[in-house]
């Protein structure tokens, strides 16, 4: 019998600088996502975050206020997935558009995007492409979902 599938539950970050956000990419990959990652056993969501930066990018960071939360449901090589991802503001010294984004781990990338041409950067979940400007200015106990599951 097979092992039912697992919800994963992952920390990510909005960092915003000068109207840019920074997004993270898997190198052989053309979707985008916040920073972040799984958060382990007995660590918080924002312990979990700043653990993830330093692993990514080999940099602290701040975890700081929580945005809201996203349900996604998607298929990966043809299997289904499902996460919930708990989002918040992300401070990362030393970071700023126009400079390069050096990853720490080899199969990653970053790069930093207008935040009006946010859509273009095919940032998944994607129904976080307009619940980010609603968070960002009242921030807190926001829930979105915008994926139903393909059969």
């Amino acid at each position: 019998m097979n092992k039912p599938a697992s919800i994963e539950v992952i920390a990510r970050g909005v960092c915003i600088v000068d109207d840019h956000i920074l997004l993270c990419h898997g190198k052989r990959s053309t979707l985008t996502y916040l920073p972040g990652g799984h958060i382990e056993f007995r660590e918080t969501a924002r312990q979990a975050l700043e653990r993830e930066i330093a692993e990514e990018l080999g940099r602290a960071s701040t975890a700081g206020r929580f945005l809201g939360c996203c349900e996604h449901a998607f298929l990966q090589n043809g299997e289904p997935h499902a996460e919930i991802n708990l989002v918040f503001e992300l401070t990362i010294p030393g970071l700023a558009p126009g400079a390069p984004v050096e990853a720490a781990e080899a199969w990653i990338g970053f790069r930093w995007q207008p935040l009006d041409e946010l859509r273009a950067a095919r940032m998944e979940p994607a129904v976080l492409c307009d619940a980010l400007a609603v968070w960002l200015q009242h921030p807190g106990g926001h829930v979105v979902s915008g994926d139903a599951w393909v059969p």
